[in-house]
Formats: C-alpha cells, sequence, structure tokens
C-alpha cells in the first residue's frame, strides 16, 4: 500500500512538472522565445510621443516602435524617460533603445547606432503675428529664443547666431517654450515643424506665424541604440523595412499626420 500511494505522488509529481514546462506564456506575460526590450521614450513631444490620460506614452513613435516590435516577434516596454536620462540609459543599459524624434547626427553618431531613417522634419520659427518679419533664423538675432535643451533646434540656433548667445533659452520641453512667447517672456521658438503645428493647435494660438528657415534644411530621425549593438540594430532595421513594405507605416502615419 505504501508503494502504490509513492507511485501515485510521483505520477502526480511529473504531471505537475510537465504543466509547469509547457508552452505558454510565463508570469510576465511574454510568450517563451519571444524577445524583451525596453525602450526609452520623452514622452512631451506630440504627436510623436506624448503622456496618454492613463499615464502611457502614446504617439506615433510608440505606435511605430510597437509595430517593428511585433514583426519581429519583440516584446517591448515604452518608458518615459525623459531626453537625458534616455540618451543616458543608452549610454549605462537601462533602456535598450531609444525613439522620441532623435535627429541623426554626425556628433550622436559618436556615442550610438542608428537605424534607417524613419521620418524627415525640419526647423521652423515661431513668432507671433504682431513681431517684426523674419524669414531665417540670422534674422532672430537680438531676440530671446526659447529651444527644447539638447535638440537640433539649440544647435541650429547656437550654429548661425554662436554658442555662447546671450538671447537663447533651453526648456526641457517645447510647450514651456511656447507658454512663454505666448505671454511674452521671449521672442521665438525654434522647434521642429510636427510638433509647433501640434501645440499651437492643442493650444489654440491663432495669432502666430510658423515660418521655415530654407536654409536650415531638413533632418532625419532614427531609432537609437548603444554604441556596438548590432543584433538589435539589425532587428530594428528589419522590423521598420517590413513595417513598410506591409502597409502598417503608412496606416500608423496617417492616424497622426493624415494622408
Amino acid at each position: 500500500m505504501k508503494r502504490k500511494v509513492s507511485l501515485v505522488l510521483l505520477a502526480c509529481l511529473f504531471i505537475f512538472m510537465l504543466a509547469g514546462c509547457g508552452g505558454g506564456a510565463n508570469e510576465t506575460g511574454k510568450t517563451a522565445g519571444e524577445e524583451k526590450i525596453v525602450i526609452g521614450t520623452d514622452a512631451s513631444f506630440p504627436p510623436f510621443e506624448s503622456m496618454s490620460p492613463t499615464g502611457e506614452p502614446e504617439g506615433f513613435d510608440v505606435d511605430l516602435i510597437k509595430a517593428i516590435a511585433e514583426s519581429q516577434n519583440i516584446n517591448v516596454e515604452v518608458k518615459h524617460t525623459g531626453w537625458d536620462p534616455m540618451m543616458a540609459g543608452l549610454e549605462d543599459g537601462s533602456v535598450d533603445a531609444a525613439i522620441a524624434g532623435i535627429t541623426i547626427t554626425d556628433d550622436r553618431k559618436k556615442t550610438m547606432e542608428f537605424t534607417a531613417p524613419y521620418f524627415t522634419a525640419k526647423q521652423v520659427i515661431l513668432v507671433k503675428k504682431d513681431a517684426p518679419a523674419v524669414s531665417t533664423i540670422a534674422d532672430l538675432k537680438g531676440k530671446k529664443i526659447g529651444v527644447q535643451s539638447g535638440t537640433t533646434g539649440q544647435f541650429l540656433v547656437e550654429d548661425k547666431l554662436g554658442k555662447g548667445y546671450s538671447g537663447l533659452k533651453g526648456y526641457e520641453e517645447v510647450a514651456g517654450a511656447i507658454e512663454d512667447m505666448k505671454n511674452g517672456r521671449i521672442d521665438a521658438v525654434v522647434a521642429d515643424n510636427a510638433v509647433v503645428k501640434k501645440f499651437t493647435e492643442q493650444l489654440k494660438l491663432d495669432n502666430v506665424n510658423i515660418i521655415e528657415d530654407k536654409a536650415a534644411g531638413q533632418e532625419q530621425y532614427g531609432i537609437a541604440v548603444k554604441k556596438g549593438n548590432k543584433e538589435l540594430l539589425d532587428k530594428l532595421n528589419k522590423g521598420l523595412t517590413a513595417v513598410k513594405e506591409n502597409g502598417k507605416y503608412d496606416e500608423i502615419y496617417s492616424k497622426y499626420f493624415g494622408k
């Protein structure tokens, strides 16, 4: 009798172990064999990324990186880190990749790798309609100019007016610069065209002009990974190609920017 009980217990234990080794989702909800990565973003850059009413990052970049990851059987967690922590996170490994309207530049290529470009943007000047006429960033000399710190808007103003230009004011978010311009604390804002357009719509600003500096040229956004992480870079590039070929990219683009 004792032997029979032992055999029954062993059989039950064997069945339990088989069930535990099944190929279903684990306790984190991640399917077996599916890679998981953390994506850093700066959710203060609509329509590319912003925080939803439920406190989750949303926007063009967020939808795009999720579609890219899905095409490569990668599970992603998109985290709002802020701009500087996002860049630092690439270096220290707290994030695996970053997407936040990051312009591909030679300087940035020294410390990080970029995917193929996924979006073409340009810098624009935002001024009040009753302000003196301007057509280029150089025309803003002597004026107070707001930019998001660490972005190409800042670099462009410094390039045109000098690195130590006293009228340049950096902000954590573009929204803060636009709010200050609206209230007369600065004279102009230099930022990416799609972001300026989105904020002026959100704030219902109808007394402003958005001016394109033809000399500024265009810039391209890429997804950034740590320098040397070729394996992840290749997967993201494959995913980007896939979503462009299967129509998903166009679907996401239309959602945020229209046809």
